[in-house]
């Protein structure tokens, strides 16, 4: 079976907010956002999740449009509705009742049967200290591989 083809990664999400959990959605789009997707016209910094009236929405992605599209133009940064199952939905609505829990999407990728999909993240928001924590810690093993490096030339 073939890898997914990546489109987009939201690297800054597991900087501001720690990952709990992982899931899989599908995205309704246009044919037209479908083909900037494949030209990786796309932006994921500023989109979260959020659940109206029992659907789950993808707030604040941005897809560029498409560059040969004809007359019709859509909102680049329109809600898009998810496609979830109805359990891991409810599942979901437990867990973002939870104080300080968000949706943000991880990666954008179209899986091997060519369906857009994308990973979302529950996540909790980090506080400054440990965002620091983190570089803290991200710079010391970057220190150690550095000088277990030398040790072996």
């Amino acid at each position: 079976m073939p890898e997914p083809k990546l489109i987009a990664t939201n690297r800054r999400a597991r900087h501001d907010y720690f990952i709990e959990d992982v899931l899989e959605a599908g995205l309704v789009l246009t044919g037209s956002e479908v083909k900037a997707l494949r030209e990786h016209q796309v932006s994921m910094q500023e989109a979260y999740a959020v659940i109206e009236n029992g659907e789950l929405w993808l707030v604040g992605l941005y897809i560029a449009p498409y560059s040969h599209r004809g007359s019709v133009s859509l909102d680049p940064r329109r809600k898009r509705k998810l496609l979830v199952k109805r359990r891991e939905l409810r599942r979901l609505i437990g867990r973002i009742a939870t104080k300080g829990y968000t949706l943000v999407p991880l990666r954008l990728y179209f899986n091997s049967r060519g369906y857009a999909k994308v990973e979302l993240g529950l996540g909790r928001g980090k506080r400054q200290y440990d965002k620091r924590e983190a570089l803290a810690e991200r710079d010391y093993q970057r220190r150690l591989q550095r000088l277990t490096e030398r040790e072996v030339e």
